[in-house]
C-alpha cells in the first residue's frame, strides 16, 4: 500500500502553497473518522445573490473534493451527514432537488469511488426516502461493497431524536418477553430438575 503522502505529492506543483502544507502533515497522526455535518448551502447562495439550488450544487461540488481528498489522505471513515430528518419539512420543491442532486451525484460519481476503492454505504432512516432512490443507493453499495479503502457513509433522514427513539425502539423490542406455549410450560415443569 502506498504512503499516501507519496500520492499527493504527484498532484500538487513543486513549490506551491499546497507543497508547503503537505509537509507539515503528520499522517500518522490523522483521525481515522472524519464526520461532517453539511449545511449552510442556502446561505451561501443567498449571500452571492444565487437560487437555493445553486448552493446545494456547490455542495454536490464539495462533497467530491472531500471524500477523493480523503481517500488520498489514507483516512479510514468519511461520515457526511447530508439531509436531516428536519429537512423533510423544506418545501417539496427543494425536497425534489436535493434528492435529484443525490441521484445525479451516484450516477456521475460511481465511476470515481470504484477507481478509488472507496466504499460508499448509507446511515439513516433510508426507508423514508423513495422507492427509486433507496434502489440508486442500494446498488452504489452493493457495486462498491468489495472495495477495501475509504468507507464513505452519507446519512441520510437522520437526525439526533430521531437515533434516539431508533435506540430506545431497539432496546425495547430486545427486551420484549418471549411468548411461552402451554405445552413449552408443562414440558419445563415436568423436567426432573425442575420439580
Amino acid at each position: 500500500m502506498s504512503h499516501p503522502a507519496r500520492d499527493l505529492e504527484r498532484l500538487i506543483a513543486k513549490g506551491s502553497p499546497e507543497e508547503r502544507f503537505l509537509a507539515q502533515i503528520d499522517f500518522d497522526r490523522l483521525p481515522r473518522h472524519i464526520a461532517i455535518i453539511m449545511d449552510g448551502n442556502g446561505r451561501w447562495a443567498r449571500m452571492r445573490s444565487l437560487p437555493r439550488v445553486a448552493g446545494h450544487r456547490a455542495g454536490i461540488a464539495a462533497v467530491r473534493d472531500v471524500v477523493e481528498t480523503s481517500a488520498r489522505l489514507g483516512c479510514q471513515v468519511l461520515t457526511l451527514y447530508a439531509f436531516s430528518v428536519e429537512n423533510w419539512k423544506r418545501p417539496q420543491r427543494e425536497v425534489d432537488t436535493l434528492m435529484g442532486l443525490l441521484r445525479e451525484y451516484l450516477r456521475k460519481e460511481l465511476e470515481t469511488l470504484q477507481r478509488n476503492n472507496i466504499a460508499f454505504n448509507v446511515i439513516g432512516r433510508v426507508e423514508e426516502l423513495s422507492p427509486a432512490i433507496r434502489r440508486e443507493l442500494q446498488e452504489a453499495m452493493q457495486a462498491t461493497r468489495g472495495n477495501t479503502g475509504l468507507l464513505f457513509n452519507i446519512a441520510l433522514s437522520y437526525g439526533g431524536r430521531a437515533e434516539i427513539v431508533d435506540a430506545v425502539n431497539r432496546i425495547l423490542e430486545d427486551l420484549r418477553p418471549v411468548p411461552v406455549h402451554r405445552r413449552t410450560a408443562r414440558s419445563r415443569s415436568a423436567h426432573p430438575h425442575l420439580r
